[in-house]
């Protein structure tokens, strides 16, 4: 985490080397491909490349591959996240970035294999170590899902 990132950062896009160095998340979980924009602490955006070959396909349904909505919110708390922790200073490898709350939560169209989710986060209210986004996702223009999303910065050592 205390890495620079890469030169495409001064183009304003952040490859999945980039991500890696600020979210914990790895294969199957990380739920970002890409950083296209990021303007501290205000606002994300980013996208997640849709695969037959997520492994929750495979469950989710058979025949009928429809990403689970949770997954979509989880997306959308990543990009999050990653807005978050990407300005934070400082040594963040023993801090976590939990869930604190989800409201309003509205799924508005199905996502399956092939699309691109795009995800925007936009921060609402910050105070102290809390973090309130409204998060969207959307494909090819049309809304799948929107959020509220409450979100702490945790030191690990608190949470054993």
């Amino acid at each position: 985490m205390t890495e620079s990132p890469s030169p495409n950062a001064a183009s304003g896009v952040l490859n999945i080397r980039d991500i890696m160095k600020f979210l914990p998340h790895r294969y199957p979980f990380l739920m970002l491909d890409r950083v296209l924009c990021i303007e501290y602490p205000h606002r994300l955006s980013a996208y997640k490349n849709v695969s037959i070959n997520e492994p929750f396909f495979q469950g989710h349904f058979p025949g009928l591959p429809l990403m689970p909505g949770v997954l979509i919110v989880e997306a959308l708390a990543q990009a999050g996240a990653f807005l978050i922790l990407h300005g934070l200073k400082g040594d963040l490898r023993d801090s976590v970035f939990l869930f604190a709350g989800i409201e309003s939560v509205r799924f508005r169209r199905p996502v399956v294999p092939g699309d691109r989710l795009d995800l925007e986060c936009v921060l609402l209210k910050q105070k102290m170590r809390l973090w309130k986004m409204r998060g969207t996702a959307s494909v090819d223009g049309s809304p799948a899902a929107e959020a509220v999303l409450t979100a702490a910065v945790m030191p690990r050592g608190e949470l054993q």
